[in-house]
C-alpha cells in the first residue's frame, strides 16, 4: 500500500479537544502512513481555542457554529450540512469522533450518510438513564450504533458495548486519552518557571495562595440535570462546609450558564473562604487540580483526571457513566442532597484514614498511552485491508 490513509478528526468542545489532541499528535507522528485532517465545529468557541493553543494544534477547517443561546435542535441543524460538506470535499478514509457531544453524534451521522467508516473514542460509557446526563447519554448510544471501530477506555465500557451486540473484533480497549493530555501538561508544570508563573497567576488574579496550612477544595458544576434545586442544594452544602471549616478554601471556577451563575453567586457570593472565579484555561485548571486536597464536581472528565493525580472526587450526581472510579474507591457518588454532600466532604476533611483510602486508590482510567494504542490499532486495520 503506497497511498496515505486520510484520517479526519472532528471535535467541538474543550473536553473533546483535550481528549483528541493527544490522538492528533499521535497521528502526526505517523505522517508516512497517515494524512491527518482536523475539523473543529467550535460548539464551544473560547473554551475550545485555549486547548488548541496550549497543545499547538491548528485545525484545517473551523465551522464556527456557536451562537448565543443556542438550542440543541438549532446546533444539530447547523452541524449536519456543515460537516457533510467538509466530508464530501475531503473524502477521508475514516472519521474519528470522541465521547458524547452533539458534535460527536452529528459527525458520526454525517459520515454514515456518506458511507465513511466512523471510529469512536471513549466508546461504551453508559448510565442506562436516557436523560442523565442529557443529552449526552443518547448522543453516545447513537454514536455506538453508527460507529465501525470502538475504543472504550476501560473493561467496563468494553463490556457495555459487547452487551449491546457489538463484535469484540471491532473493539479495542485503550485507556482514556485525557490522561495522555493531563500527563503532558503536568510534566510541563514541573519546570520551576512554569510553576512560579501559575502560582503568581492565582495570587495576582484572584488573591488565592496554596500552602500546606490551608487546604483547597476544587468545585465545578455545569450539568443540565442539576439546574434548579440540584444547584441550590450543592451551593448550600458548600456554604455549610465553608462555615464549619475556616481553614479550608473553596475555589469554584463558575460556568457561564445563567442557570449555574445565579444560585452560585446568590448563595456563595459573600463567603470569605469561597473563591468564585471565571472558568479557567486548561493549564491553570490542571495546576489547581494538582494543588487541591479534594474535588467536588458533576463533571465527567474530572472523574478521570483527579484520581490520576491522587485527588478524591465527590461526584455531585445521582448517576455516573464512569463507575470504574467508584468501584476503585477513587470517587464517591454523593448526589445533590446538601446533607449528604456536607457529611461526605467533612468526613474526608476530618478523617485522615478515609481520605488516605481514596487518595491512594489506583486510578482505573489509563497510563497516558491511549493515543498511541488507537493509532496502532487503526494502522493495523488498514494494513490488513491493504493486503486483501
Amino acid at each position: 500500500m503506497t497511498d496515505k490513509k486520510k484520517v479526519m478528526v472532528v471535535f467541538g468542545t474543550r473536553p473533546e479537544a483535550l481528549k483528541m489532541v493527544p490522538l492528533v499528535k499521535a497521528f502526526q507522528r505517523e505522517a508516512s502512513f497517515f494524512e491527518t485532517f482536523v475539523c473543529v465545529t467550535a460548539q464551544h468557541r473560547e473554551m475550545l481555542d485555549q486547548v488548541l493553543s496550549l497543545f499547538d494544534v491548528s485545525p484545517h477547517c473551523d465551522l464556527d457554529v456557536m451562537t448565543a443561546n443556542q438550542s440543541l435542535s438549532g446546533l444539530t441543524a447547523r452541524l449536519l450540512p456543515g460537516l457533510t460538506q467538509v466530508m464530501e470535499k475531503e473524502l477521508p478514509d475514516v472519521v474519528f469522533v470522541q465521547g458524547d457531544t452533539t458534535t460527536t453524534f452529528v459527525a458520526a451521522l454525517a459520515a454514515f450518510y456518506l458511507k465513511i467508516p466512523v471510529a469512536h473514542i471513549e466508546a461504551g460509557l453508559r448510565t442506562a438513564d436516557k436523560y442523565s446526563p442529557f443529552p449526552e447519554e443518547i448522543n453516545r448510544r447513537i454514536t455506538s450504533v453508527l460507529a465501525d471501530y470502538h475504543y472504550p477506555p476501560t473493561d467496563v465500557a468494553a463490556a457495555n458495548l459487547i452487551r449491546e451486540g457489538i463484535s469484540e473484533k471491532v473493539i479495542c480497549k485503550t485507556g482514556n486519552t485525557v490522561i495522555d493530555a493531563l500527563k503532558w501538561v503536568i510534566e510541563k508544570q514541573k519546570d520551576k518557571l512554569v510553576k512560579n508563573r501559575l502560582e503568581s497567576f492565582f495570587k495576582t488574579q484572584f488573591n488565592i495562595s496554596f500552602s500546606d496550612k490551608v487546604r483547597t477544595v476544587l468545585v465545578t458544576g455545569h450539568r443540565r440535570e442539576n439546574f434548579g434545586q440540584g444547584f441550590d442544594q450543592i451551593c448550600q452544602a458548600i456554604s455549610d462546609i465553608a462555615g464549619n471549616n475556616e481553614n479550608v478554601q473553596f475555589v469554584y471556577p463558575v460556568h457561564l450558564n445563567p442557570n449555574v451563575q445565579k444560585p452560585v453567586y446568590s448563595i456563595l457570593g459573600d463567603i470569605d473562604n469561597v473563591f468564585l472565579i471565571p472558568p479557567l484555561d486548561y493549564e491553570p485548571f490542571s495546576f489547581l487540580m494538582k494543588q487541591c486536597y479534594l474535588v467536588m464536581s458533576d463533571s465527567g472528565g474530572i472523574q478521570e483526571e483527579a484520581p490520576f493525580l491522587g485527588k478524591p472526587v465527590l461526584v455531585l450526581r445521582n448517576t455516573t457513566e464512569r463507575p470504574e472510579g467508584i468501584r476503585a474507591g477513587t470517587a464517591k457518588l454523593v448526589g445533590t442532597n446538601a446533607g449528604k454532600i456536607r457529611d461526605e466532604a467533612e468526613k474526608l476533611l476530618n478523617d485522615k484514614n478515609a481520605y488516605r483510602t481514596m487518595a491512594q486508590a489506583v486510578s482505573p482510567y489509563g497510563d497516558g498511552l491511549a493515543g498511541k494504542r488507537i493509532v496502532a490499532h487503526i494502522k493495523s486495520v488498514f494494513t490488513r485491508e491493504g493486503r486483501k
